[in-house]
């Protein structure tokens, strides 16, 4: 949904987070994931200008709960949209697994996310490629986590769902892209979205998410913090990302650090 992604540029901060007062909360299995999508509007933004609550300031060395993934796809590389079209699925799981083990390597990176968004394949080619990539990865050790970033359009969920058919037990967490819905969404309506992709990505940890530029979606103002608090208090919430620390930067990162604070705490 968001414009001007790159093909293979766009990192994903993430930092699972502990309460001092519930300790207890880190093992649970839900509500304590943060995700911000960065560097994918090229605004300058920095690992250090993103807020980490705990006051972490550098970013792996100092806190091992902290992990940085790379997303593939994207809405479109400069004006041009970013297609799923591999000449052979051979090849291009072969020519995946090298290049990004060797940026993974080279970069210190701990994970993928898979956030293609137009297709000149069909679901089962995409499906397979995909779950090779990450089977690949997975088995010879070089990612830790594996994230996918479908959002409600027939032809996104059609691919997406076929790779969580045939691949969902390898998949991580679904960092479903809420901001695709409308505005004026409402505290209800996101709720309603929400058990509609829970029910979709069964089994799976889906996220849920706001657009920190305000366009699209059920925003912070409006109540998004408030569904979250719904969520959390029947265990349903496994986490919140954001897009994008972009245009987050100009506002001081506040809906960041509200994130956070959710997340750490015990109720």
């Amino acid at each position: 949904m968001a414009p001007h992604k790159h093909l293979i540029a766009l990192l994903i901060l993430q930092s699972l987070l502990l309460s001092s007062q519930f300790p207890a909360l880190w093992a649970a299995p839900s509500s304590n994931l943060f995700r911000e999508y960065i560097g994918a509007q090229f605004k300058n933004v920095r690992f250090s200008d993103v807020p980490i609550y705990g006051g972490v300031s550098s970013i792996k060395a100092q806190n091992s709960k902290v992990k940085v993934g790379l997303s593939l796809g994207g809405d479109s590389v400069h004006s041009s949209k970013a297609y799923f079209d591999p000449s052979s699925a051979q090849s291009w799981v072969s020519n995946a697994v090298a290049s990004l083990t060797s940026i993974v390597q080279r970069y210190n990176l701990d994970g993928i996310d898979i956030d293609y968004e137009h297709f000149k394949a069909d679901p089962e080619t995409f499906a397979d490629c995909i779950g090779q990539l990450i089977s690949s990865l997975k088995n010879n050790g070089v990612i830790q986590f594996a994230s996918i970033a479908p959002f409600a359009d027939d032809d996104v969920q059609s691919h997406y769902l076929a790779l969580w058919r045939k691949y969902g037990q390898i998949i991580d967490y679904v960092n479903f892209q809420f901001y695709g819905y409308d505005k004026g969404t409402t505290v209800s309506q996101f709720l309603d979205y929400f058990d509609q992709q829970a029910s979709n990505y069964d089994g799976g940890k889906v996220l849920v998410s706001f657009i920190s530029d305000g366009s699209s979606g059920l925003l912070p103002e409006n109540g998004f913090f408030t569904a979250c608090s719904r969520l959390k208090s029947e265990g349903k919430l496994n986490g919140i990302f954001i897009w994008s620390a972009d245009d987050s930067k100009a506002n001081g990162f506040p809906y960041e650090k509200q994130s956070q604070e959710m997340l750490a705490s015990a109720n």
